[in-house]
């Protein structure tokens, strides 16, 4: 496998984006359920922003490389080491909304990263500290890929935080779809990674960001 030394210096920046932002999800998860009563992430030391508490050697590191570097052209994945909590321990919400909760508080920290880095790029750009080259990659790097990963953990199905979300919305009466997910959903999961179908339902994300990195580039330029 030839690799150039441009691809090289991509993966490098596509890891140390991929570790950050994960970080930053995984922090979401622990910070809330530690709000909500539960001490376990505290407790194991997951109630931290260093990327070293998150860190998965498959997921947060081999899989971005190989994402980036395998000629294959392999989705971008990347995931952490799961936060683990206790429902019970909730104090301020039932376990079954405040599972939920814990697992929505993960997006929205790469939502609140993007908003961030966003404003960020624009403020330092329009005072002219910011050359447009790095707001550009920026705008690439953190920004496109934390709305990416917004969206794709918000899908519905385990064992994405989207798979719980979707079990606290779901009515009793309903919650045969949550058993269904629980069952095939990690099935159903790898069938869209491992086809071209996941590039078309993660479509509408990859044009809202880049539709947001437009916005944020204008807005820089003023």
């Amino acid at each position: 496998m030839d690799i150039s030394a441009d691809q090289i210096r991509t993966a490098i920046v596509y890891l140390i984006v991929f570790v950050l932002s994960i970080a930053v999800h995984e922090f979401g998860h622990a910070w809330m359920a530690n709000k909500l009563g539960d001490r376990l992430p505290a407790q194991q030391g997951r109630l931290t922003l260093s990327p070293l508490a998150h860190i998965d050697p498959i997921g947060t590191l081999v899989m971005p490389l190989l994402s980036v570097l395998a000629p294959v052209g392999l989705p971008l994945l990347a995931w952490g080491k799961p936060v683990q909590t206790n429902p019970n321990a909730y104090t301020r919400l039932s376990p079954r909304t405040g599972h939920m909760v814990v697992a929505l508080a993960g997006p929205m920290m790469n939502l609140l990263l993007a908003v961030v880095i966003s404003l960020a790029i624009i403020l330092l750009g329009r005072v002219g500290v910011l050359p447009v080259g790095l707001a550009i990659a920026g705008v690439g790097f953190f920004v496109r890929i934390n709305l990416i990963l917004m969206f794709f953990n918000l899908l519905p199905m385990p064992p994405l935080d989207g798979g719980t979300v979707l079990a606290g919305l779901l009515p009793d009466s309903l919650q045969f779809i949550t058993e269904f997910l629980q069952r095939y959903g990690i099935l159903i999961f790898y069938a869209l990674v491992l086809s071209t179908a996941m590039r078309f339902v993660m479509r509408p994300a990859q044009h809202f960001a880049d539709a947001w990195g437009g916005v944020v580039l204008r807005l820089m330029a003023g």
